[in-house]
């Protein structure tokens, strides 16, 4: 007897769980499985970029993020035993009213999932760990999975969020290509490092390879990124002691994790087959240089989540096409930022130390070529918002922040400069917000979709009925 449920999500990474938080505030019946026995115990990802910030703000778990977080610190370079250079590899803007995020945050993967999980169960979910896919098939109605102790479930979709080495992926047959972009293995672990200073990011740069060690916020652990030039890296506790003291002269103490990876860019070839689609890893796996993959990952989930969401609730089945028509080229475009950055192409330096600038924030990825972007206006100027834009923050006539308008499930009809002629829509589905000016927005009338981007920019208020009719449940 099978288990029926709306989605069955496989992987309890970040991806995994981001949608099935968005599931659950949605109310979508879901299942997330994951193969593992327990939670990542890893660092890993450890950079937030402020367009994550800002889903994470909407998804409820912002305050706890801020709270074990902290700012990344400035870089230190050592030479001869001695402090040699300092400088900044982030790009670090003020907020703005547009922008309330103007660098990365700095949180272990392994606290991004456990707040991630504890949002989900405060919304009544749950990961089931220890539950690996076997296989599944699909028709018409649904998709049957298997798992291996023999037990299965029925689903309306699936979403394989499984990972770099993706279960769902490859029995999907999907094509994954890419290239290797630095052939030397490098290491990454969780360690101890006794009177090392906490303030800054400490790198090295041996014959052996460059060495990184970056102090994890609100932790008493050092997150360790090491490359090699030559010689088989050794994730053991006492290789990873070992490396630190050969490549720095310091003494580590206790090694909490270590995993050995060489960087590789790679995408797959269709983020949708059928009832079945890849987010994250399964879809795009990143150097980790650029700080993109985890971020990456949460968007995928947030721009799938709704869409599920509305198309299980009546929407037009064709909403789900979206999903890759959207997030393949921006994956595609991150996949190149990943790797310039970690070659050190244009004058940036190397991997470790490379410079990160603005674009690495994922503000300005947008949704322009999209077939659920509907830009009506003409003649703006170069720098105008258009539909398929991210939808900036900004202050309501009340004093409340725009995001905070757009908070939840619904759509938003901002109305900027106008007060009469507004379609009269259902409040369950569309939120309407009326507001003097906004410089950001110029004036108009502005729909903005569940994930925060502008899916309608008009001057006429017939085209928002249009426009929520291809989108909205029936």
């Amino acid at each position: 007897m099978h288990a029926t449920t709306d989605v069955l999500i496989v992987g309890a990474g970040p991806t995994g769980l981001a949608l099935a938080c968005d599931l659950a505030r949605q109310g979508v019946p879901f299942r997330l499985i994951d193969a593992g026995d327990g939670p990542f115990p890893g660092s890993r990802g450890k950079g937030l970029q402020p367009r994550t910030l800002e889903i994470f703000e909407d998804l409820g778990i912002l305050d706890a993020v801020l709270a074990s977080g902290d700012r990344l610190p400035r870089m230190s370079g050592w030479k001869d035993g001695r402090l040699a250079t300092e400088w900044d590899m982030i790009t670090r803007l003020e907020p703005t009213p547009d922008a309330p995020f103007g660098e990365p945050w700095m949180l272990p993967q392994w606290r991004t999932q456990e707040i991630l999980r504890e949002r989900l169960e405060a919304l009544g979910g749950r990961v089931e760990f220890g539950t690996r896919l076997a296989g599944f098939e699909q028709d018409g109605d649904g998709v049957t999975a298997h798992f291996e102790d023999g037990s299965g479930a029925r689903a309306a979709y699936l979403v394989g969020a499984d990972g770099g080495r993706s279960t769902v992926r490859g029995v999907l047959g999907t094509p994954f290509t890419g290239t290797t972009v630095d052939p030397a293995p490098m290491i990454v672990a969780d360690l101890e490092v006794p009177g090392l200073a906490r303030t800054h990011w400490h790198t090295w740069e041996t014959a052996e390879g460059a060495l990184a060690l970056c102090p994890l916020a609100r932790t008493s652990v050092f997150q360790l990124m090491a490359g090699y030039g030559a010689g088989v890296p050794d994730p053991s506790p006492e290789g990873v002691r070992a490396l630190v003291t050969a490549r720095t002269g310091l003494t580590a103490g206790a090694v909490h994790w270590s995993s050995v990876f060489r960087a590789r860019a790679a995408m797959a070839e269709r983020f949708r087959e059928g009832r079945v689609f890849l987010a994250g890893d399964a879809a795009h796996v990143h150097s980790p240089a650029g700080a993109q993959g985890l971020n990456t990952s949460v968007q995928d989930a947030y721009n799938l989540g709704w869409k599920l969401g509305h198309v299980l609730r009546g929407a037009d089945v064709g909403l789900l096409d979206s999903y890759e028509a959207e997030r393949l080229p921006v994956a595609a475009d991150v996949l190149g930022l990943s790797t310039r950055i970690h070659r050190g192409e244009g004058g940036e330096g190397r991997a470790l130390t490379a410079r990160r600038g603005r674009e690495a924030h994922q503000l300005d990825l947008n949704y322009r070529e999209s077939p659920l972007s509907w830009e009506a206006r003409s003649g703006l100027a170069d720098d105008a918002l258009r539909a398929g834009d991210r939808a900036p923050d900004g202050v309501l006539d009340d004093g409340r922040r725009l995001f905070e308008a757009f908070r939840g499930t619904r759509f938003t009809l901002l109305a900027v400069g106008r007060e009469a002629g507004l379609p009269d829509l259902d409040g369950r589905l569309v939120a309407t917000h009326h507001i003097g000016e906004a410089e950001a927005y110029g004036q108009g009338l502005f729909v903005i979709r569940p994930d925060g981007y502008v899916g309608l920019a008009t001057d006429e208020s017939v085209d928002v009925e249009k426009y929520l009719r291809t989108v909205k449940p029936a």
